[in-house]
Order: structure tokens, then C-alpha cells, then sequence
């Protein structure tokens, strides 16, 4: 039998790619206010560390490939156990390839192209389509999609992470329109985020950035991965808010650039 939303348990959230990074800071910071976490990743060590720093009864980690269609079947199927007739308040879609940079276009095989796509559009599909029934149960459920400003604006040879957060953009408000007034859908594009300490602990690492490499943020600084997770709960509490594209960056897209 799953445990009921009692004691501080009152809302759950699922996150995808919650083992590293963004995810993981998105896991212990709604974990921290009291929720129940479900984190969905396939680094099984990252998912065994969260295990061990959190309670059975406020968390669920499963390891899945969210592009696989079996597999996310297969881990809601668990979830589905775990919650019982509990509702799923926050769904976080924010698995994907993290490293943007695919090399020249005319060596890029199908099967690359098709893992960036893969990992966070279709992964996103498949994680909402499988969650809906959960999330229904809410009286004002919402689902983030954490979505980069590469969506908008690109350096070279990114063509396929760029393609990706495209689509999830556009994912984003065609969900939004689809399945309001119930459930409101929003996205986050995030832009430089520091991700070295919110790694499992083989690799987690501290950079200590350059003075140049915060002054060009107009925010004065590099961002967080905490900056994500409070983004994330805004988003979640801003009830008249949906459809929309949020950007995280520090100012970055709104800066001109010249060379000199």
C-alpha cells in the first residue's frame, strides 16, 4: 500500500533526470518544503545516494530511460503503486542530454541526432502522457518543462540540443492550451547554470569561476542550480500563469554583444 499524503507530506512532485544537477536541486529543494519526491534518472549510483539521504516514506527513485516507451510503462507502474490514490501535484520534465555540442552536421549520425531528441522531447511525452491520470487527481496540478535558452539562440554545432529544446518549447504551450484550465504547463529555459555541486559525489566539483565570467551576466553572477528550483516552484504556485517560457539566465538574452 502506498503511503498517504499525511504529516508534512501534503503535495508530491515527480522530476525527470533528478540524479545530477538541475534535477537534484529540484529534488532536495521541494523535498525541503515538505513534499514527496519521485526521481526518475538512469545514473542508478546518482539515484542510490538520494535514496540514502532520504527517508523511504518521502521519496521513490527509479531508474528509467524516459525515450523508451517500455520503460517509462514500466516505472509508472511502480509510481502508480507507491502513490495509490494519492494525487501527483508537480510533474518536472527535465531529463535530457546535457552536453549541447554535436560536432559538424555532416558527420552527425541518425541514432545521435535521434538521442537529443529523444532524451527530452520525446522523453517529455512520454513522462506526460503517462502521468496524466495522477496528475488529475489534483486540484491545481502543473508540469514544468525545463527547456535552455539555446531554444532561442545558438552557438555553432548545437543544431541538435537546439532542435530538442525547440520542440519542448513548442510542446510547452501546445500542452498548455491542451489540457488547461485543470493542469497549467510552463517551461524554464535556463541559461549558464552552475551544476558542480549538485553531482553525485564521484563527481561533484566546485569551480571557482572567472570575475569576467559572472560580470557579463547583468545579474552580476553565474546562476544556480537553486535558481532552477525556486523557478520551478513560482511556477507552480502562479496559478494564472501558463503556456509560457521563462527565462533563467541572469539577463543573458536580453544583453548585446559586440566584438571588439
Amino acid at each position: 500500500m502506498a503511503p498517504g499524503p499525511v504529516g508534512p507530506f501534503m503535495q508530491t512532485i515527480l522530476v525527470t533526470g533528478a540524479g545530477n544537477g538541475i534535477g537534484r536541486a529540484i529534488i532536495m529543494h521541494f523535498h525541503g518544503s515538505g513534499w514527496r519526491v519521485i526521481g526518475l534518472d538512469t545514473d542508478a549510483g546518482a539515484l542510490a545516494e538520494l535514496r540514502e539521504v532520504l527517508p523511504r516514506e518521502a521519496g521513490l527513485f527509479l531508474t528509467c530511460d524516459v525515450g523508451k516507451e517500455a520503460a517509462v510503462r514500466t516505472a509508472f507502474d511502480r509510481i502508480a503503486d507507491w502513490l495509490g490514490e494519492d494525487r501527483l501535484d508537480c510533474l518536472v520534465n527535465n531529463a535530457g542530454i546535457a552536453d549541447p555540442y554535436a560536432g559538424p552536421l555532416d558527420r552527425m549520425e541518425l541514432a545521435d541526432w535521434n538521442s537529443w531528441l529523444d532524451a527530452s522531447l520525446t522523453g517529455a511525452f512520454l513522462v506526460t502522457r503517462a502521468a496524466l491520470i495522477h496528475l488529475r487527481r489534483a486540484n491545481r496540478a502543473s508540469i514544468v518543462n525545463i527547456s535552455s535558452t539555446r531554444a532561442v539562440m545558438s552557438e555553432p554545432e548545437t543544431f541538435a540540443y537546439a532542435a530538442a529544446k525547440g520542440g519542448l518549447d513548442a510542446l510547452t504551450h501546445s500542452l498548455a492550451v491542451s489540457l488547461g484550465p485543470d493542469i497549467r504547463v510552463n517551461a524554464i529555459r535556463p541559461g549558464w547554470i552552475e551544476t558542480g555541486p549538485w553531482q553525485k559525489s564521484g563527481a561533484r566539483t566546485h569551480p571557482d569561476h572567472r570575475e569576467t565570467d559572472h560580470s557579463q551576466h547583468p545579474a552580476g553572477r553565474i546562476g544556480r542550480a537553486q535558481d532552477i528550483a525556486e523557478a520551478v516552484a513560482y511556477l507552480h504556485d502562479a496559478t494564472f500563469v501558463t503556456g509560457q517560457h521563462l527565462n533563467i539566465d541572469g539577463g543573458m538574452t536580453v544583453k548585446m554583444i559586440y566584438e571588439h
